[in-house]
């Protein structure tokens, strides 16, 4: 299986709800609590000039109107994930994460 597919399943299951968006164009009506993710970058491990391992990495938006959701502890628990930062914006609540997956 496709490895972003695998982690969109995990989304899923953390959130409880198929409110989960891989980069979702503007005009799409998100319902909230929602997670929002799209890839940000790719992680290269290299030796001998030659890449041998690359990793997805993902930015995942956790947006609730609440600023408590429980599903940031759930993220927090999954292998090479990183809080970035909160922020508020259009009266919801943003939570930020990096994931390598």
């Amino acid at each position: 299986m496709n490895r972003r597919l695998e982690l969109h399943d995990i989304l899923v299951g953390l959130l409880g709800s198929n409110h989960v968006y891989y980069q979702p164009p503007e005009n799409l009506k998100m319902e909230y609590p929602c997670i929002r993710y799209n890839r940000s970058t790719i992680n290269s491990g290299r030796a001998d000039n030659l890449n041998y391992r690359n990793m997805n990495g993902y930015t995942i938006y956790v947006i609730d109107k609440k600023p408590d959701n429980p599903v940031i502890e759930k993220i927090m628990g999954l292998e090479r994930t990183s809080y970035d930062r909160h922020y508020v914006s259009d009266n919801l609540n943003h939570d930020v994460f990096t994931i390598y997956y």
